[in-house]
Order: C-alpha cells, then structure tokens, then sequence
C-alpha cells in the first residue's frame, strides 16, 4: 500500500526528531509531539513509566540524555500503519565512568492525529512488541524478506488496519 502524504510528514517530523535528540537538542525532539501527548516507556528503561503533555515528555527526554555518558537512537526503519508510525531504533548507551556500550534494539509507536504525534509508547525489545500487536485482531504480522540488522527470524513486522 502506498504511503499516504500525512505519513510522510509524519515520517519526516520524526527523523528531524530522532536528529534532534541525537544533537542534544531536546526543545527541537519534541516538536512534533501533541501539546496533550501520552508519552509511555518501558519500566525497565531509567524513569521509565508513563508523561502526559509535551512538557513532561520534554522531561523525561532531558533526564533520559543525562542519565547516560554518550547515547544515540538510530531508527533503522519507519513502517506506516494508519495513522500510526512504527519506527525500529537501535539506540547505543555508554554510562558515565564506563567504555562499555550497550546496545538495545527497540520499537517505537506513534499515534498522529492533525499533524502532531498524540501517543508514543515504546517497547524494550521488538519481540514483545510483535507479541502484543498480533493479539490485535486488527493486526497481521508478516515475516519481511530481510529483517533490520539481517537477521530473518528475529523480527517481525506488524502492520494494522487503520
């Protein structure tokens, strides 16, 4: 299905985003984001929980890139699905007073509504975030030919019905 010009807004304001945050530029990450967002992330990531408002966000985001020496969010792939963008990062971490990087691949899920993203929820690890979509019964999932990073068996990707 070909992507609608929304999506590609979309798209475009979330890879501006991802740059911006890479940057240090907090202020410019959350300017796609609804003034009314809901901003949900993992238990397991430092602060993690759930931000309302872009404010919040913007908080979070803040104390996530100062709690770590060096980080980095690479998205390897953006996937429309309706009105919601799924989008695969790589994101590389050092901690402070280590050399040791960790790498963690992960999925995250906007939901845009009139050109700004009103929910992101974002899943430690791509499997459980495949395991939760095909309980949808709005969801399909299909085995891509080559999965990011190569490795055919691991991912999946999830496309729902708008």
């Amino acid at each position: 299905m070909p992507m609608t010009a929304k999506q590609e807004q979309a798209i475009s304001a979330l890879r501006g985003a991802y740059a911006a945050f890479n940057r240090g530029d907090i202020t410019a990450a959350v300017e796609p984001l609804d003034a009314q967002i809901e901003w949900v992330e993992p238990r397991e990531f430092p602060g993690g929980g759930t931000y309302r408002g872009q404010a919040e966000a913007k908080a979070y985001l803040t104390q996530s890139w100062a709690s770590w020496a060096e980080v980095h969010s690479e998205p390897e792939r953006f996937i429309p699905a309706g009105d919601r963008i799924i989008v695969f990062v790589q994101a590389r971490v050092r901690s402070h007073n280590s050399n040791q990087w960790q790498d963690v691949r992960l999925a995250d899920v906007y939901t845009f509504r009139h050109g700004k993203a009103v929910s992101m929820r974002a899943f430690a690890d791509r499997q459980r975030f495949v395991g939760s979509e095909s309980k949808n019964s709005q969801c399909r999932r299909e085995r891509p030919a080559r999965a990011p990073g190569g490795t055919n068996s691991a991912y999946f990707q999830a496309v729902c019905a708008a």
